[in-house]
């Protein structure tokens, strides 16, 4: 189908002449392409859109940025009572200490392990799901399947870990199934074994929702008439997969990958300090909880009880950002050296 390029025509009777301007057409005399507009432009162009940031702005550098001033309290001896300015300035003494505390690096352990399996077992479910969910042509059925998948999203780790309690704990229905028939009865909730197995199924179950909405979506930005003239020529179901639907995919793969990578060191704070005493420190102390609870806790719990120590909590802190920080810029560069976008583009 042709598109005509002539100009228009003026009609018998029409006011309008070729070479005018349409009535109430703006001029487009500014926005030629390879025109750069001057920044007084653009600001009276865009300056509703401006405005309507405003709010939003506010609220990011009020609860992000100024709180960042309180990471000078991990390079002082903090004191509640003389506040940032005056507590004393101790340098990288908070550090030393850190890293001299094998119980420090047993939570670190604790982080990477419960990290990497949370990887490998959590990150390639949603996009299995989206790709089931994607063949099924009902919109009626996929749409309840993704309100069910998604529901658990809206729990909070207390009512899904009591959930789990009521399924593997010492009287859930697992246990009474095994006692029934004669075998000896497995707590999995207070089993510092598999915790790491338990923490990852209860992300799963929670969070897989939100991921399935996200590679749906990015499903449907596919050109659907790829799959129209693989068909014609003759592609199966899984060629078409190999060559369509996975290099669709690939560039939102990455950016997810990158996030998570990103947040690495973030492995639940409130799911690992409610099922703490279930499992013990040993099992469930992690960079977020060990921060809090030596920082503000004072060790509570723990083989080293001491009193609150906020210099050493942020310390503490600072370092998981420190790494989070490097992580997901290693991550964006090698999405850049794969060719793809990362968190911008390049």
């Amino acid at each position: 189908m042709s598109v005509s390029t002539a100009p228009p025509r003026s009609r018998p009777g029409s006011r309008f002449r070729p070479g005018s301007r349409f009535p109430g057409s703006r001029s487009r005399s500014n926005s030629r392409p390879g025109t750069r507009l001057s920044w007084r432009i653009r600001l009276r162009r865009d300056k509703s859109l401006l405005l309507m940031t405003i709010p939003a702005l506010l609220l990011l550098v009020l609860f992000n940025y100024l709180p960042m001033a309180g990471i000078i309290v991990a390079f002082e001896h903090y004191d509640i009572y003389q506040g940032l300015i005056h507590s004393d300035f101790v340098g990288l003494d908070e550090f030393r200490q850190l890293v001299a505390n094998p119980d420090f690096w047993h939570a670190f352990e604790n982080t990477l392990v419960i990290s990497f399996v949370q990887l490998i077992l959590y990150f390639p479910i949603p996009i299995a799901l989206a790709l089931m969910v994607n063949t099924v042509l009902s919109p009626r059925i996929r749409g309840f399947i993704q309100a069910v998948v998604y529901l658990p999203h809206f729990f909070s780790y207390v009512l899904v870990i009591t959930i789990f309690q009521e399924f593997l704990g010492g009287a859930g229905v697992l246990n009474v199934f095994l006692n029934k028939h004669g075998i000896s009865s497995w707590n999995v909730m207070t089993d510092p074994h598999t915790f790491k197995y338990l923490v990852t199924a209860q992300a799963v179950w929670k969070e897989a929702g939100w991921g399935l909405i996200v590679f749906l979506a990015a499903l449907a930005a596919i050109d659907q008439s790829l799959y129209e003239a693989a068909a014609v020529d003759g592609a199966g179901r899984w060629r078409r997969m190999r060559h369509i639907t996975m290099p669709g995919l690939r560039g939102i793969v990455v950016l997810m990958l990158v996030l998570r990578l990103g947040n690495a060191l973030s492995v639940g704070f409130e799911q690992m300090l409610i099922q703490r005493q279930a499992v013990g420190a040993g099992a469930a102390d992690v960079l977020d909880t060990y921060s809090y609870i030596y920082g503000i806790g004072g060790g509570f719990g723990s083989a080293t009880t001491m009193g609150a120590d906020y210099s050493y909590g942020a310390a503490a802190g600072l370092f998981k950002a420190v790494l989070s920080l490097i992580l997901i810029l290693g991550a964006n560069r090698l999405a850049h050296a794969f060719g793809e976008d990362g968190l911008y583009r390049k």
